[in-house]
């Protein structure tokens, strides 16, 4: 027996197109019948609560890829947000750090302006170009020279106090020497009680010292140093410095007072340069005595 007689044995039952036309006539009737009476409600429920799990996780998937991708689209995007909100917060500081800046040299020019005109000092404003970084000495270079009418003498000074004087001067730019300057010299009174004395830089931004003050002067801490104007340099009334610490020894005729100037070059870059320096009458030459002597004696013939 071939294979074509075996197929043939056990291929019983009705033909593929008899089977195709019973299914469909079967389902066009239930159909109508579901249309029609709608007997299937229920069935068609029960179904659908039994397919839920199955449609659930069939649609699983696909639900998780377009998490995914969402996730990476806002995880992009937040991302540029960051690096965008970080570059625009870096300019935004540095826009107040500049606003902060201004307002402090608007300040700042309109307190020497205000010392200015209380005091009525005539002077010009100057701008500090670079300060010379050498140990030794303490210079300032600002952004006025000659052609501005800047001359060598002329004095300088902040919004808090003196600062210098104009000791060299060129073409467009001058040297000023710090009084804290080794060995540069202000007079200066107490404000408080008057007592007279001569101020000495010690050679550095942050010193100037009193010397040869006996053990028994009436000098304390935090009394305030002003120009005292005997010198005809430094205009009077103008603060100078504030005393930091008094040391008195017996052992030593004189006592150790250290002074904190109150201006400096470290906090501002504007600068207020007086025009008008103290006119001082020369000094009267003395007579020789043996002139006076002749004088009395051919007055007394």
């Amino acid at each position: 027996m071939d294979s074509t007689q075996n197929f043939q044995v056990f291929n019983r039952g009705p033909s593929p197109a008899a089977r195709l036309v019973f299914f469909a006539v079967l389902s066009v009737l239930l159909m109508f019948i579901d249309v029609r009476f709608r007997y299937l409600e229920s069935a068609r429920s029960v179904l659908s609560v039994l397919i839920s799990p199955i449609q659930y996780l069939a649609s699983r998937p696909n639900f998780f890829l377009e998490q995914a991708g969402d996730f990476f689209v806002t995880q992009n995007s937040l991302l540029k947000e960051n690096k965008a909100l970080q570059r625009q917060h870096g300019q935004d500081a540095i826009q107040l750090l500049q606003q902060q800046a201004l307002v402090q040299e608007n300040l700042q020019l309109r307190n020497l302006t205000g010392l200015q005109q209380r005091n009525q000092l005539s002077g010009q404003f100057a701008e500090i170009l670079y300060v010379e970084q050498d140990i030794f000495r303490r210079k300032v270079i600002i952004n006025k020279g000659s052609a501005a009418q800047i001359h060598s003498g002329q004095v300088v000074i902040d919004d808090k106090g003196i600062v210098g004087q104009i000791t060299r001067v060129y073409p467009l730019i001058s040297e000023v020497t710090l009084i804290t300057e080794k060995d540069h010299a202000v007079p200066v009174q107490v404000l408080r009680n008057g007592l007279r004395s001569v101020a000495f830089g010690a050679g550095d931004t942050s010193g100037l010292s009193l010397r040869y003050m006996p053990v028994s002067t009436d000098i304390q801490n935090g009394d305030v140093l002003v120009t005292s104007g005997i010198d005809g340099i430094y205009p009077a009334g103008i603060p100078v410095a504030k005393v930091q610490k008094v040391e008195r020894d017996a052992a030593y005729p004189f006592a150790r007072i250290d002074c904190l100037p109150v201006a400096g070059v470290d906090n501002f870059r504007h600068f207020l340069v007086l025009s008008v320096m103290p006119v001082i009458p020369d000094r009267p030459e003395a007579e020789p005595a043996l002139s006076k002597f002749k004088t009395k004696k051919v007055g007394g013939h």
